[in-house]
């Protein structure tokens, strides 16, 4: 960089004693300052969010599923044990996933049942550890239901329902729907509207009376050692079973729009907040040209003792940087530090304003989570380095051609 960074760092420190030059310098560089805080708090904030929600819909769903082309398993304690034994693989539950009506004495309504062995079930996902009345425990009249369910028909611990299935059954009086009554003996809340008010959850052997099922199942529900590769460890499992027989689909794939639409979401608040360091950049640009102004004296006796338009424009340019790197160096430490912090922070401002931005009554997120991503942080930083150089190439052109003769008249 040679004398042109050593004189570009003297004009910094020398803008200090300029008052509107100084001003116009912090103005740009806490711009940059907050925008780079802004969007790393943003994106930290985002990300926060959005493992709360996967870690809710992972708690209902599972990592995975392995099922029949057929729609059943019948051997599904031998193929269970096979799956046990890949090493990516921490646990294993049976299940059965059908459909009936739910009836009580304030209404009716279609739901999802769910039947599992609630030893294994509790191994597999946290759904049954979020009891929020009653208990787990699942014996020969036991239902689980959901929060929005229990709610919306009026049940409480120790009600009666009555679950109608569409399998149909012949007795004295004619071929009438299988149904069977049961109590409830716990409420869930999985913080999901759709499974706390469409899903009901019995013992595995019940289910298998009820549905006329015999020893089948469903399929098998996997939690495996890294949700991120679950894909890849399902693949592995239906390779070493009969993949003509057998399919595997993973979280990723259960709930794909769903997981599309958190990820768009990010993106386009990360570009929208992107235009507050374009705007930032737009400070830097007309900062440098105040300086080059304010510099033109100087500019002109640089050229007379030998110094090239070419020397004079990174110069300029080095200037330019070196108010992008400080601002954007400051603005990161500051954003970091603020998106570890802003649980705390904001449950400070709620007790001084006296109210909450996520009310526990109406939100199922009451709090600012926050987690933050280096590869965010990184593309933070290059995209308002990039701005920023950008910015300064304009400002230092103008120096380069500046004509000496007529500032030399002047003065």
């Amino acid at each position: 960089m040679g004398i042109e960074f050593k004189i570009s760092n003297q004009y910094l420190r020398s803008s200090r004693n300029k008052s509107f030059v100084s001003f116009i310098s912090s103005v740009s560089i806490a711009g940059l300052v907050l925008s780079v805080i802004t969007l790393i708090t943003v994106l930290s904030v985002m990300n926060g969010f959005h493992k709360e929600l996967r870690d809710r819909v992972l708690s209902a769903i599972s990592h995975s599923y392995i099922t029949g082309y057929s729609g059943a398993i019948e051997n599904w304690q031998e193929l269970q044990t096979k799956i046990n034994q890949h090493p990516n693989v921490v646990s294993t539950s049976p299940y059965i996933q059908k459909y009936a009506l739910i009836n009580t004495s304030f209404g009716s309504q279609g739901i999802s049942i769910r039947g599992v062995k609630p030893e294994l079930e509790k191994k597999t996902s946290v759904l049954l550890n979020k009891i929020e009345s009653g208990d787990a425990k699942l014996g020969k009249h036991n239902i689980l239901i959901g929060k929005g369910l229990a709610t919306k028909l009026g049940a409480a611990l120790g009600d009666k329902i009555i679950l109608i299935t569409p399998q149909l059954s012949a007795n004295i009086i004619g071929i009438q729907p299988r149904f069977k009554r049961f109590t409830v003996s716990g409420i869930f809340n999985a913080g999901i509207n759709e499974y706390d008010n469409n899903l009901a959850i019995i013992e595995l052997h019940q289910a298998q009376l009820l549905y006329s099922m015999k020893n089948k199942v469903t399929g098998i529900r996997l939690k495996v050692d890294n949700l991120f590769n679950a894909k890849k460890i399902t693949d592995e499992v239906i390779s070493d079973l009969n993949p003509q027989q057998y399919y595997g689909v993973d979280w990723m794939r259960q709930k794909a729009n769903f997981i599309k639409a958190l990820n768009l979401e990010k993106q386009m608040i990360g570009i929208i907040l992107s235009l507050i360091i374009a705007v930032a950049a737009f400070n830097i640009v007309s900062m440098m040209v105040m300086v080059v102004t304010d510099k033109k004296a100087d500019i002109a006796i640089l050229r007379t003792i030998g110094m090239t338009p070419k020397r004079i424009v990174k110069l300029f340019f080095y200037h330019g940087i070196t108010i992008g790197i400080i601002g954007i160096i400051i603005g990161t430490i500051l954003g970091i530090i603020l998106a570890l912090n802003i649980g705390p922070m904001i449950n400070t401002i709620e007790s001084i304003l006296g109210f909450q931005f996520f009310p526990k009554e109406v939100f199922y997120i009451s709090r600012f989570p926050s987690e933050i991503h280096l590869n965010d942080v990184i593309i933070v930083t290059i995209g308002a380095f990039v701005l920023v150089v950008l910015a300064s190439i304009y400002p230092a052109k103008r120096a380069g051609k500046l004509q000496i003769s007529k500032v030399l008249n002047h003065e």
